[in-house]
Parts: structure tokens; sequence; C-alpha cells
């Protein structure tokens, strides 16, 4: 079958190397999986570059990727919960990603059945941005009728956290370009603050959670926006001690990341909030909550761009340097074609 891989970390080089490589084999609990469109996010960019060896130490050449939507052709003789012909979709565990790729096997836990309305490509592109959301707002005890303010939340990421965040009673606040204002609301923000003309520190107060998706500087700007007790969760800032405990790294590992990212808990204390920072897991049973959310309300999340398997590396670059207004997917299975799934 042909696969894209990670052949050797390069901290300057992002790409990946299409090769042919033996179909996967199933155990008892796991399922075999054709492949029919794979989601592609900065994560899969940070694995080719050795940012994450601290978290996952790959042992490489490994094939890429690490959410997919796909067909259960074979299951294990214990699989319970999914049968031949299903359409499902997951974020694969950390430890055995490889969703680029024709066929993959895993575990029957990491799965969910795919809502029917949702297209090949549209259902690609939820299950790592979803998971993120909501393992974000278990992380926050995040209870409804509170306020979350959801920075750059015009891009995929907003795309997904505000639906979810709403249906979950939340009242959601975010920031953007301007051009992306009624898209945004549309989607179930209650506030849009364009970031061209004002700053959301200078406008903003008593916000309960805070999902930090920019990172750098905004991370303690945003601590400024939030009440005493409040909590942010944090995407792309540093992770910490208590992040290194909670995904239960080696001691050293964990003595380590609270060193590095002791200067994000110091800025929470001084400003009377908690800081985390977060690395989605794999959870089928979460994704299908995210699935029921969608049959209900009908979400769709945006897309991009659609690229071709042989176009994998143009789909890295797109996510690395382009702006973009939805998710970017690459089409593993060469039935489906980028017009039937974008039209």
């Amino acid at each position: 079958m042909r696969a894209a891989q990670v052949e050797k970390y390069n901290k300057n080089n992002n790409s990946v190397k299409l090769v042919d490589i033996e179909k996967p084999s199933i155990g008892q609990k796991d399922v075999l999986i054709k492949v029919l469109a794979a989601g592609v996010s900065p994560l899969d960019n940070m694995i080719p570059r050795g940012e994450v060896k601290m978290i996952v130490p790959y042992k490489l050449p490994v094939v890429a990727g690490n959410e997919f939507v796909g067909i259960v052709e074979e299951v294990g003789e214990r699989v319970s919960k999914f049968k031949v012909k299903d359409r499902v979709f997951a974020r694969l565990p950390l430890d055995k990603i490889g969703s680029f790729a024709e066929y993959l096997s895993v575990d029957e836990n990491a799965l969910a059945l795919v809502p029917d309305y949702l297209s090949d490509v549209e259902a690609a592109a939820v299950p790592l941005t979803a998971l993120t959301i909501m393992q974000a707002l278990d992380l926050m005890k995040a209870e409804s009728g509170k306020t979350i303010f959801i920075s750059g939340g015009t891009g995929s990421v907003g795309a997904m956290a505000i639906p979810i965040a709403k249906a979950k009673g939340l009242t959601v606040i975010t920031n953007g370009s301007g051009a992306n204002r009624d898209r945004v609301l549309k989607l179930g923000a209650s506030r849009f603050i364009d970031y061209k003309k004002e700053d959301y520190v200078n406008t903003l107060s008593d916000v309960d959670y805070v999902l930090d998706t920019l990172g750098g500087n905004e991370t303690e700007k945003q601590m400024k926006i939030m009440k005493k007790g409040g909590k942010l969760v944090s995407l792309r800032a540093m992770p910490n001690g208590a992040f290194a405990k909670r995904m239960k790294l080696p001691k050293w590992k964990q003595i380590l990341f609270g060193i590095v990212g002791h200067k994000f808990d110091k800025l929470a204390a001084k400003y009377g909030v908690t800081y985390d920072f977060i690395f989605v897991e794999s959870n089928g049973k979460q994704l299908q909550e995210v699935a029921n959310i969608f049959e209900t309300l009908k979400i769709k999340p945006s897309i991009d761009t659609v690229y071709t398997f042989e176009e994998v590396n143009r789909a890295l670059n797109k996510v690395d340097n382009g702006r973009s207004k939805g998710k970017t997917v690459i089409i593993i299975d060469s039935i489906i074609t980028k017009d039937k799934e974008m039209n």
C-alpha cells in the first residue's frame, strides 16, 4: 500500500516521502480501515521537525498523519463496537499515528461513527480539532452559562471550537481579521473583536475561561482579561510540569517540563488564574459525543484546501505557511475527487 513516511527528523524540513509498504495486520481489539481522507494539522509539521520528540519519541521511519475518515474493512475477534462497512473517523493514538496511508489498523476505542450528513472531506477535518476543544473544556471544567475567550478564532480551530463551546452552553468571544466577522458570528460567537481596530486586552475583563491558540506574548495578555480563579488552556505556549504529570511522562521529563514551563505557571499565579497546556489524545467516546453534537446541530467544519495524496507535501506546506480559513485535507482514496467533495 502507499503511505507517506517521516524518514528522519530535520528541524528545517517538514517533508514526508511517499513509499510502498505492507498493509497493516490487526489484533483482537483492532479494526482495519481503508482510509478515504486525512486531515492535516500543525502537528503534522511539528513531528518531522522533531518538535514533539520530548512528548512522543517516535521510532523512525513512521507513517505520518494523525486523523482520518475511512471505511471498516475487517474487525478483530474481540471488536464489539464496529462492523465491516461502517464509516468511522478518529484522532489516532499518540503512539500509533499513520493516517497518511491507504490502510491503517487501530484499536476500536479510538473510533467513532461519522454523522451521515458529513462528506468524507468534512469528516476528515473534525477529529483532532474537535477533540482538542473537548479535552480543553474538560480540563477547564467549563460550566454552562460562563464565558470563554477563544483567541484567533477565525481559523480551523475556531471554526470547530466556537460551535462546540456554544453547544455546551458557554458564551463565546473571539478575535481575528474583520473580514471573517460574519462567518464567525454565524458559527455561534456572541462577540467578535477585530484585532486591527481594537485590542481585546483593553475591552475584555472577567472572562471565566480562555482557549489560547496563539501563544507567545498573547498568553500573558489573555491572562489579564480573566477573572480571579479563571482557567486558561493553551495549544501553543509551553508544556509545564502539570502537563507532564497528566500525560504520565517519565519523572525526569516531569522535572524538565516543570522548569521550562515555570514562566507560565508564575504568570498564572501573578494574575490569580490557572495555566494548562494541552496535547490532544485519542478518545473515541469523546469523539462520539462530538459526532452527536454535530448531528443535532448540523455543524459543518470549514474547509480551506483539498489536496490529492501525491500533493501531501504541498498540503503540509499550506498548513505551515498559509493563512487558513479552515481545515486542509488530503484525499487518500482516488475515487473521491476534489470537485465532488467541494460541491
